[in-house]
């Protein structure tokens, strides 16, 4: 139902910056809100900072004060800037949306970009 194409992982070098970008598609009559979620391996997915409809964003604490999520809902696109990337960053990040489907609120992920952060 939802399409994503994720893209702006790769391999960086401590203190360094990565923008992830996430592009999704399909049939959306309802959005709460968007999501990036990361999964380091042995680990559950967690996340790390959410954009509601309503523009407000939250984010976990290790991500306050380094990382920047943003969007346009009107153009199915999401954003996560990183600075100052620590080896705990690595991981798989995951974009989320989360939409109406019928009449559920459905979570929808993408394919996940890789992270990488190492000398």
């Amino acid at each position: 139902q939802v399409q994503f194409v994720e893209s702006g992982g790769g391999l960086v070098q401590p203190g360094g910056s990565l923008r992830l970008s996430c592009v999704f598609s399909g049939s959306i009559f309802g959005l709460s809100h968007m999501a990036w979620y990361r999964q380091a391996p042995g680990n559950q997915r967690d996340l790390v900072a959410r954009l509601y409809s309503t523009g407000t964003p939250n984010y976990a604490d290790s991500a306050k004060g380094r990382f920047t999520i943003s969007g346009d809902i009107a153009k199915n696109t999401l954003y996560l800037q990183m600075n100052d990337l620590k080896p705990e960053d690595s991981a798989v990040y995951y974009c989320n949306v989360r939409i109406l489907s019928g009449l559920r609120w459905t979570d929808f992920w993408g394919q996940g970009t890789q992270v990488t952060v190492s000398s």
